[in-house]
């Protein structure tokens, strides 16, 4: 029987296009998340989006992909999340860039 535990999950939402000096800020959220010891981070691409500006933002093969939406995930505990909050703000801060977070209760388990 899987056992699952009490975890977090952080969910920031950002466009492919915000950098923090010259890489993307989702690849630099994701090392640092790596540095930090988080239990693992996953970055998904979306399709089709809109934010704050209210901008219909998308794939499609006939028009030009800009800043197509991503979404970083994050799961581990709320102590470790609650320690990763502060270096992600002061990054988004550097990057100038804007993002959106979730932060959920969430189980887990690990499987094999």
């Amino acid at each position: 029987m899987m056992e699952f535990r009490n975890s977090e999950m952080l969910r920031i939402f950002l466009g492919e296009e915000i950098r923090l000096g010259h890489r993307p800020l989702y690849e630099e959220v994701v090392r640092e998340a790596r540095l930090q010891g988080m239990a693992g981070a996953t970055v998904l691409k979306g399709v089709l989006s809109f934010g704050h500006d209210m901008e219909i933002h998308t794939a499609k093969i006939m028009e030009f992909a800009a800043n197509l939406p991503m979404v970083v995930d994050i799961c581990d505990t709320p102590q470790k999340i609650d320690t990763f909050l502060p270096v992600l703000e002061q990054m988004v801060r550097d990057s100038g860039g804007r993002v959106m977070v979730s932060r959920a209760a969430v189980r887990s388990s690990i499987i094999g």
